[in-house]
């Protein structure tokens, strides 16, 4: 779930150097107008993703359900894309069918634009999903970009050939890249013709300008453009066999502009081939360093691949990336200095090790520090997880158990599912990783609303439980140990989670005193305090919950207030959110429509915050019936609206706990009552068709829809 956006959709925001291509722009715009699906295609560096980029943000006006925009480039395989593309349109998929399915679902009655950027590597997966989705949707639009056709029916393809070489565009993308103004005729214009036009040779040669001057770039590319073919550092390798020259002369500009690297900016540009997504100077550090890279000769190396634009310059937020033309060359010398696999699994440890810390700090004050985090470098994790799924499926186990309940609430359930899946599957191993994937796996399904397997896979999550605990206290047997000699395990952290999964899967069918007599047992059993593990935590809060279910609204109440409290005291989000409806939902029970207002509200702001699109549709649940038991029909139907566009992103018909359901069906009846039924449906279906993030906004600020 994205933040508050003044506009349906979601496009990046566009490259301030975009030059020309005025007649490309009008060519893309009239066969949108025309076609479903239209296809950019051109050789790699030519500017397909900029120009497809500048015709979504022309275009957004006619598509009134948004511009969507996905970038492909991060995927390895074609196992994710359904994935990536509902993540894409704000799908956060919860539903356990089949994944295109739900997708489907989501774009059948909108009439929207998705842009599918980079489809040359899946280029047959991307037409079947491309196709599927076009029958599915009717007001749907596709405009894609590829080296190559998708060959779907009723394709319509834009070429894009190289900017006019002796055109003033060229000449003045050279400009603005290399921040000087130079002259038509001279070195520049000569740069432009050597270099045929095309935008990402431009770009490189700007940035040798900036170094050495325009003479003395034109000198040395006339020196590598006239040299025989075998000799322009002819390494990028691509299926397609179109547009021959002019793929020699990009690959000799890259060849150039890695010619003129000095040699450790060379190694660094290889090695940083295997980042998927964007990168810091912490994961270059841990994933380059070695040999001559070191903490103190990287950073400077990696400064000088930025000048160079063989690297992009940082992100507000620290983060550097490499066009994928650039990472492809990387990657072949990579190959050819032979240590693809060495570096690849130094990223894989790298990743793991990033995962495993962000489990163990998951508990406190980092906590959302390190949810950003996770999502910030999802696609790297899961880089990270395929090449663990290979080479180590233990430590693949490893990685997918840190990280999978951190995916869970960021809504990526699919992704969560089948890392785990994969897992558990291929990894023999028994012990703490298995019984950590086993629980993850458990609460995702019941996230999908599948509570039989999620059961089956609970049960097993407790014996391996079990089992683990029995071994350590095995190993670590002392003379004062209670356990000793029993033959039977400490209980421990893996046996709390292991109830609090039981007890979850309890709650959600139905059966609040199974879920209370697990925990609580547990509970008393396990030695220590509330705070003492994010385990003891979650195992507190379904307590709550399941009090909350048998009526016992004053225990529930006084438990929740003291989980809040201690929540605040060490900063802990996740478990916050969710008392803080098991609260809104008490106080409904017990009558008090502001207190649970105010408690939903709070909840709303914190779900926001974690990017979890199921706990706002759920907070916009309970607030909308709170507003209706306080007799505000409109606002109610306002809420109500936008809480259905939440659980639409989801995939999923409303759910929640069986106490708020039929508290929601009866106050809502009395809001329809209160109103009359014409106005709550117009109320009501405004809000649903609106924006779901001014929704969001307007029910948290208590305001009634404009």
């Amino acid at each position: 779930m994205r933040d508050t956006a003044s506009v349906r959709g979601h496009l990046p925001d566009e490259n301030p150097g975009f030059v020309g291509r005025r007649t490309e722009l009008g060519r893309i715009s009239a066969a949108l107008a025309e076609h479903r699906l239209v296809t950019v295609t051109g050789v790699g560096g030519v500017g397909k993703t900029r120009l497809a980029l500048r015709a979504a943000h022309r275009a957004t006006e006619r598509f009134p359900d948004g511009a969507w925009w996905t970038d492909l480039t991060p995927l390895d395989g074609d196992r994710l894309l359904v994935a990536l593309v509902a993540d894409s349109v704000d799908l956060a998929d919860h539903t356990p069918g089949m994944a295109s399915t739900a997708l489907c679902r989501r774009l059948a009655d909108d009439r929207l634009l998705l842009v599918l950027d980079s489809c040359e590597h899946l280029a047959d997966p991307c037409a079947r999903l491309v196709a599927d989705l076009l029958a599915a949707a009717p007001g749907l639009t596709v405009l894609a970009t590829s080296r190559r056709p998708l060959g779907v029916d009723g394709e319509r393809i834009v070429a894009l050939d190289p900017l006019p070489p002796t055109g003033r565009d060229a000449l003045e993308l050279l400009r603005r890249a290399a921040g000087e103004d130079f002259p038509a005729a001279g070195p520049a214009g000569e740069i432009c013709v050597r270099l045929e036009g095309i935008p990402l040779a431009l770009e490189l040669a700007a940035a040798q300008i900036r170094l050495q001057g325009a003479e003395a770039v034109r000198d040395q590319l006339g020196t590598r453009l006239d040299s025989p073919p075998g000799a322009r550092f002819d390494l990028l390798a691509h299926t397609e066999r179109v547009w021959p020259s002019r793929h020699q002369t990009l690959r000799a500009a890259i060849g150039w502009s890695h010619e003129l690297c000095a040699p450790l900016e060379r190694l660094l540009w290889a090695r940083l081939s295997v980042f998927r997504g964007p990168f810091d100077l912490a994961s270059a550090l841990a994933v380059c360093s070695g040999g001559p890279l070191t903490p103190a000769t990287l950073p400077p190396a990696l400064d000088g691949l930025v000048r160079s634009s063989v690297v992009r310059p940082p992100d507000a937020a620290g983060r550097h990336r490499m066009l994928d033309t650039i990472r492809e060359y990387g990657a072949t010398w990579l190959e050819r200095t032979g240590e693809t696999a060495t570096v690849a699994d130094r990223h894989a440890a790298h990743f793991r090790a990033l995962a495993r810390r962000a489990d163990t700090e998951w508990l406190g004050a980092r906590q959302l520090r390190w949810s950003r985090s996770i999502d910030a470098h999802h696609t790297d994790l899961r880089t990270a997880l395929d090449r663990l799924l290979r080479t180590d499926p233990d430590a693949a186990l490893d990685l997918v158990g840190s990280v999978a309940f951190a995916w869970s609430c960021r809504g990526r359930l699919r992704e969560a599912r089948d890392g785990l899946e994969q897992a558990l599957l291929l990894s023999g191993s028994r012990g703490r990783a298995r019984a950590r994937a086993l629980w993850a796996l458990g609460v995702t399904l019941v996230l999908q609303g599948e509570s039989g397997p999620a059961q089956d896979v609970g049960e097993r999550c407790a014996r391996e439980a079990r089992y683990t605990e029995y071994e350590e206290a095995l190993e670590g047997e002392r003379a004062d140990d209670p356990y000793a000699g029993t033959g039977r395990p400490r209980p421990g952290d893996l046996t709390l989670d292991a109830a609090a999964l039981a007890g979850l899967v309890a709650l959600t069918t139905g059966r609040p005193m199974a879920a209370f007599v697990v925990v609580d047992h547990v509970l008393d059993a396990v030695a220590g305090g509330p705070a003492d593990s994010a385990a003891r935590l979650r195992c507190g809060l379904v307590r709550v919950f399941a009090l909350t279910g048998l009526g016992r609204l004053a225990e529930a109440r006084r438990r929740a207030l003291a989980l809040r409290a201690l929540c605040e005291e060490l900063d802990e989000h996740w478990t916050r959110t969710a008392l803080e409806y098991q609260l809104a939902l008490t106080g409904l029970l017990e009558g008090d429509p502001a207190a649970a207002a105010a408690h939903a509200r709070a909840m709303l702001e914190g779900t926001r915050r974690l990017g979890a699109s199921l706990g706002v549709a759920l907070g916009l649940d309970v607030l909308a019936t709170a507003l209706a038991a306080a007799g505000d029909g409109e606002r109610a139907a306002d809420v109500s609206g936008t809480g259905e566009a939440y659980w639409r992103s989801t995939g999923q018909p409303r759910r929640g706990l069986p106490g708020l359901r039929a508290l929601r069906e009866k106050y809502t009846d009395t809001a329809r009552a209160t109103i009359g039924e014409p106005a709550y449906e117009e109320i009501f279906l405004r809000s649903l068709t609106g924006l779901p993030q001014d929704g969001l906004d307007r029910a948290l600020r208590g305001a009634p829809q404009a």
